[in-house]
């Protein structure tokens, strides 16, 4: 079984391509981006790029993964309207993956808490607090759009050690030290940050966690799919609060 997996979710750009088997199945190939393009520009060429580079027939893969949100609005909306026109073309099912799910994946096996951070502007985070049970992934917090604070407060209160990563972590890394150093070493615990090769979005892990859902019968048809976005756009906001404030 083959799976073509798509993350266009923040700033990086990163197509995959895996393949099922013992171990948890082999990665084929996996083009990643992180430098000043916008996904329109970068993502069909890159995945031009894996299918010559792999002699890889599309016909032959099974499904296309996507990172499904929540992230950048228009970044989503380019993966997800790629991945649906694979799926319909090539009439094969899609796989919709939470980006924050894909992203702590990237930490297979640590025994931390893993905190993805996502930078959603205003002041917010997308995050959720998670760790690895027996080598599955365990959501102990949902995906949350919220302040560094909030977040900040209830790892505190766990009292564990934390890895965190994402591109969250250059606009509020030094935030959180200020806030967790002190609580976290007073309960024996300590927090730290992914490294460089580990630290983003990675459509390998994207594709890694969609063999398992489909394993598990997780999959959707292209018509079906919906990115999660978490929250309104600013477009959808900034209507919302015309249509009250022409209400009053």
């Amino acid at each position: 079984m083959k799976v073509l997996a798509l993350d266009s979710s923040g700033l990086v750009a990163s197509v995959a391509l895996l393949e099922d088997g013992v171990m948890g199945g082999t990665l084929l190939a996996e083009y990643t981006v992180n430098y000043k393009k916008t996904h329109s520009q970068t993502l069909l060429p890159m995945l031009d790029e894996i299918v010559k580079m792999t002699e890889l027939s599309l016909d032959t893969v099974d499904a296309i993964a996507v990172s499904a949100g929540p992230g950048s609005f228009t970044g989503l909306r380019i993966g997800s309207a790629t991945a649906k026109g694979l799926g319909l073309a090539l009439d094969k099912p899609l796989v919709a993956v939470p980006t924050l799910d894909a992203l702590a994946y990237n930490l297979c096996g640590t025994q931390s808490l893993i905190c993805p951070l996502m930078d959603a502007r205003r002041e917010q985070v997308y995050t959720g607090i998670y760790e690895f049970q027996n080598r599955r992934l365990v959501r102990l917090a949902p995906p949350m759009a919220v302040g560094i604070g909030e977040i900040a407060e209830q790892l505190c209160a766990m009292k564990r050690d934390v890895i965190f990563l994402g591109d969250g972590v250059p606009v509020y890394g030094h935030r959180l030290t200020e806030i967790l150093l002190a609580e976290l070493l007073q309960a024996g615990a300590e927090h730290q940050f992914a490294p460089a090769h580990l630290n983003r979005q990675r459509a390998g892990s994207v594709g890694a966690l969609a063999l398992q859902y489909i394993r598990e019968g997780k999959t959707q048809t292209a018509a079906e799919h919906r990115p999660e976005y978490l929250r309104l756009s600013q477009a959808e906001r900034e209507r919302a609060e015309k249509d009250k404030k022409g209400n009053v």
